[in-house]
């Protein structure tokens, strides 16, 4: 406990909590103000007597014990700077919505990149630095998927090596489940499907997008989708429920442009023409990592889900959405 520091003289009882500690520690707990080069000059003068008689600063302190405190001078406790890495650890803190000794899942905002590309400075993966182990083995947590840089919502981070290599494994025989929610364009016929197609990356100019391929293509991977209608805005709009049994690369935002439902606000896959965004709606991407769940490294599972991003929440009331609905997509099956 700490005392308040008059300018007279004080007496105080040694309490059991703190019996056996040296006579310069127990001026150091009591009065953290002091500078401990004070405490040494005051003890080493004569003026800390312990039941009347002069003090060794190592001398042992026992329960019940009187201590005469001098007159005290504190020293001003020096401000605390912020640094920048506190304000990254607060920034984590505030979207982490789950956390255990292996792993975390965050919520990721929209715009954050996952990771550094062309012309990205500020990603997670370099904020994560913040967060390594002190020591020679310093750990950091790793990512063990990826989320674009404007789809906003879960995204699970190991922090430990075991967690990472249990995860990665994890997502390789694609036993995580994902749940993501977007908005997009019309009613998708029928209000439940699958959808599979191989996805080829193709570079145009200074971008690149995803491009629905053949079969045996050089570059084409297989990517399936299945996808779910939870409510409709008249004809103009549909909240869906998707599944991606594949993690390609922007897999479910050229999967629902191909079936002819691209997902309001997509830069690059919304190909409508003449199309207008319904007043009140912000033309940012409208798709969110809505839940993901896997078993844990350790035994028994995380199921995590994410809130609506303030754009998407924005649009869901705008529409008259509940996001308490239940979600039809929970029971897709698994296999491609």
């Amino acid at each position: 406990m700490n005392e308040r520091v008059g300018s007279g003289v004080q007496t105080v009882i040694v309490t059991a909590d703190e019996s056996g500690m040296r006579v310069d520690r127990f001026f150091e707990a009591r009065f953290p103000g002091l500078s401990f080069s004070h405490i040494q000059r005051i003890i080493r003068k004569g003026e800390v007597r312990v039941n009347g008689k002069r003090a060794q600063p190592k001398a042992r302190l026992e329960a019940g014990q009187k201590v005469r405190i001098p007159p005290l001078k504190l020293d001003a406790p020096k401000p605390r700077v912020v640094t920048e890495d506190d304000k990254t650890r607060a920034f984590l803190k505030s979207i982490t919505l789950h956390e255990d000794d292996d792993v975390m899942v965050l919520n990721k905002p929209m715009g954050l990149a996952v990771q550094g590309g062309s012309g990205t400075t500020r990603h997670l993966d370099g904020l994560l630095e913040v967060l390594r182990q002190p020591g020679r083995d310093g750990q950091r947590p790793r990512l063990v998927h990826r989320l674009d840089k404007d789809t906003a919502g879960c995204l699970l981070v190991a922090k430990t090596r075991f967690a990472a290599a249990a995860l990665g494994k994890t997502f390789r025989s694609r036993s995580a489940r994902k749940i993501y929610w977007a908005l997009v364009v019309g009613v998708p016929k029928p209000k439940q499907g699958r959808i599979s197609t191989f996805l080829a990356k193709e570079e145009r100019e200074d971008d690149s997008f995803m491009r629905i391929a053949k079969h045996g293509e050089e570059g084409a991977s297989h990517a399936v989708t299945y996808y779910a209608m939870v409510e409709t805005a008249g004809q103009k709009l549909t909240w869906v429920s998707l599944k991606p049994v594949t993690g390609r690369t922007h897999q479910l935002r050229a999967h629902m442009s191909h079936i002819g439902h691209p997902i309001i606000g997509d830069p690059k896959y919304f190909l409508k023409e003449n199309w207008e965004l319904p007043g009140g709606l912000q033309n940012k991407l409208h798709l969110f990592a809505r839940r993901i769940a896997v078993p844990h490294p350790r035994g028994g599972s995380i199921d995590v889900t994410a809130p609506l991003p303030p754009h998407m929440l924005q649009s869901w009331n705008l529409l008259g959405f509940d996001a308490k609905r239940y979600d039809p997509i929970e029971s897709a099956p698994e296999e491609e």
